[in-house]
């Protein structure tokens, strides 16, 4: 029995609920369906188990309109297996269209309607359940006479159409096809193979973009000026092959600013005490780039549009049905018409470090989202999933949440106490480093900080935690090694609060995905101090392991988790983010996996290289 069904609009509007069906639902279903699927662009699931507060779990199913911008809602208790609701969704669907109005908000009158479309589905599902059982309990009956006829007819016609090819098809007309057919009589395989290449390539034509079929100049002009480039380029590289110089390295430069003539020499001229550190250190590093904003260029697309048109198809359109169909911009968008665009879309993520599920996941998303849809005036197919990409990448790479930090420390220290982040990853990611940038930019704004040395696993992780602290002249907590880390921390918190500390950062020990027992401890350490912030630190560089990464990781901390409510991810902190160019899909593959935002981005290899993530550019890259 169905627990709920809703109609409301994507703004959140609810049109229509059945008061039939007012059962008090456990929980928020509606609102986590709509946090969990539709603005993680998971939509394109159809089903979501929702687990209630107690006993309770719900299966909620959904399907859209999107001409009209709605969203069709069923729940039900997950036990019951309710095959009817898909049928009834689509039927909802159906009727609701023709009674909607943009400008009412009630719709009493379907009612009726709904209850008349709810006795069918479960009148065509309790038949289809008397056909099984009967089909069970007479197994001699053949499996012809329990088919409807819509299967024997679709039996049929596989038997025609098998039989067809065989001995060929009488009634057709076309030149193209019987010459096909006469190939496979004479058993000649090249006719054959000839005519089914054919047919793809019409088929494949029919549902990508229209194309005028003129040669295009500039790509050829655009391809000239690159090859004299590359011509251009040959020739440096041969004549400094020719005068070899002397190598001198010289300063990395970031950004527009000149480079620098400053020597490579970052000797720490202090004594062994650390005497005349933290004059170098304010010297050399100056203010971190946490508190820069970035600007992003904008540029012509144009030329993304070109690249971006898929693959193309042998069989052209006419001219002018083409440009016809771009002006009148009544063609509604099928599933087959996005197939190309979304294909090309695809590799192009895959291409930029996306994992090639939540590529294959997001182009899903994309097509249930457009399908349906009526292609606008003087605009392309490719242009359309284009732009209904970059909104979609948008709403996922954009924090859900405040991830002000500053503002967290204040409201901390009034309610007096310290405020705690531990960073927790992977072996060799930069966990120690980073955690120093962290440090370097909280001093800058004038919070007091400690460090916690809980990594007492790896050799020389306490000593490199040690001379970080030294460095920037800020107290540490240390055990030394071979101590349990969660008590470590609970030691370094409760100095903390003694001696009235904003922040302790609490470093741990790198540890594989499936190392159990460091999982295990980590697990322990997380639930036993309660932190304010458990920030994951992981590779700009790695593709199909940051799934693996952090899906495994907060798999973990659930399951090995004390408490009925788990502590999981709540920020990450990608590292040699200035190694990459622009495979930046590491980015786009950890939010959309963990939900959690990205907060901090470490680009080089001072104190200083800590900056925010900006979106738009990593949209404005991933779509490049």
């Amino acid at each position: 029995m169905l627990e709920q069904l809703l109609i409301f609009t994507r703004g959140g509007l609810i049109l229509w609920t059945c008061k039939e069906l007012g059962n008090a639902l456990r929980g928020s279903p509606i609102d986590t369906l709509i946090r969990s699927c539709l603005l993680e662009e998971r939509s394109a699931d159809g089903v979501f188990n929702y687990d209630a507060p107690g006993a309770a779990a719900y299966t909620l199913k959904w399907t859209f309109h999107n001409e009209l911008g709605l969203v069709f809602v069923a729940i039900y208790q997950r036990i019951l297996h309710l095959l009817y609701v898909d049928e009834l969704l689509y039927a909802m669907r159906q009727e609701f269209s023709h009674i909607y109005d943009p400008k009412r908000t009630a719709y009493d009158e379907f009612d009726e309607i709904f209850r008349q479309l709810h006795m069918e589905a479960e009148a065509r599902a309790e038949e289809m359940r008397k056909l099984k059982q009967a089909g069970k309990a007479a197994p001699l009956l053949g499996k012809k006479q329990l088919q409807g006829p819509s299967q024997r007819g679709v039996q049929q016609g596989g038997r025609k159409q098998k039989s067809g090819s065989n001995i060929g098809s009488a009634t057709d007309e076309d030149g193209a096809d019987s010459e096909k057919h006469r190939g496979s009589v004479n058993n000649s395989s090249n006719g054959h193979q000839n005519g089914t290449k054919e047919s793809i390539a019409r088929k494949g034509k029919e549902n990508g973009p229209p194309e005028s079929g003129a040669f295009d100049v500039n790509k050829l002009q655009k391809l000239r000026a690159k090859g004299s480039k590359k011509n251009a380029s040959a020739v440096i590289s041969k004549t400094s092959k020719e005068e070899p110089k002397k190598n001198v390295k010289m300063n990395r430069v970031w950004g527009d600013s000149p480079p620098s003539e400053s020597k490579l020499d970052f000797t720490n001229p202090g004594n062994e005490s650390g005497e005349g550190v933290v004059e170098v250190v304010s010297a050399d590093q100056g203010d971190s780039m946490m508190d820069k904003e970035e600007i992003v260029s904008s540029e012509s697309e144009d030329e993304e549009d070109d690249k971006f048109e898929g693959p193309k198809s042998s069989v052209k359109k006419g001219w002018f049905s083409s440009m016809f169909q771009s002006i009148s911009g009544n063609s509604v968008l099928e599933k087959s018409d996005l197939q190309p665009a979304l294909k090309a879309l695809k590799d192009r993520l895959m291409t930029k470090n996306v994992a090639e599920e939540i590529a294959e996941k997001l182009c899903e998303s994309v097509a249930a989202s457009l399908e349906g849809k009526k292609l606008g005036s003087f605009t392309r197919i490719s242009s359309t999933v284009q732009a209904a990409m970059e909104e979609a990448l948008l709403r996922i790479l954009t924090p859900k949440r405040s991830i002000d930090i500053l503002r967290d420390v204040h409201a901390a220290k009034e309610q007096g106490k310290p405020y705690v982040i531990v960073f927790v990853g992977v072996n060799g990611v930069g966990k120690s480093t980073n955690l120093a940038k962290v440090a370097y930019w909280l001093l800058q704004h004038e919070i007091s900080v400690m460090l916690a040395a809980c990594d007492t696993f790896r050799s020389g992780a306490v000593e490199q935690l040690r001379t970080h602290a030294r460095r920037l002249q800020i107290p540490i907590f240390e055990k030394g090694y071979e101590k349990d880390p969660a008590i470590v921390a609970k030691e370094a918190i409760q100095e903390a609060s003694r001696n009235k500390s904003d922040v302790v950062l609490v470093d741990t020990a790198g540890r594989m995905q499936d190392n159990e027992p460091l999982m295990r401890a980590l697990s322990k350490l997380i639930n036993l101090n309660n932190p304010d912030l458990v920030l994951f630190v992981g590779e700009a560089l790695v593709g199909n392991d940051a799934v693996d990464q952090l899906s495994k990781f907060n798999q973990k901390l659930a399951d090995l988790s004390a408490v009925p409510t788990a502590r999981l991810i709540d920020g990450i902190l990608l590292t040699k983010f200035d190694t990459i160019d622009d495979k930046v899909g590491a980015a786009l593959s950890m939010v959309y996996i963990s939900g959690a935002p990205v907060m901090f981005v470490g680009c080089g290899q001072s104190y200083t290289d800590l900056k925010k993530l900006n979106v738009k550019s990593i949209v404005k890259t991933l779509l490049k």
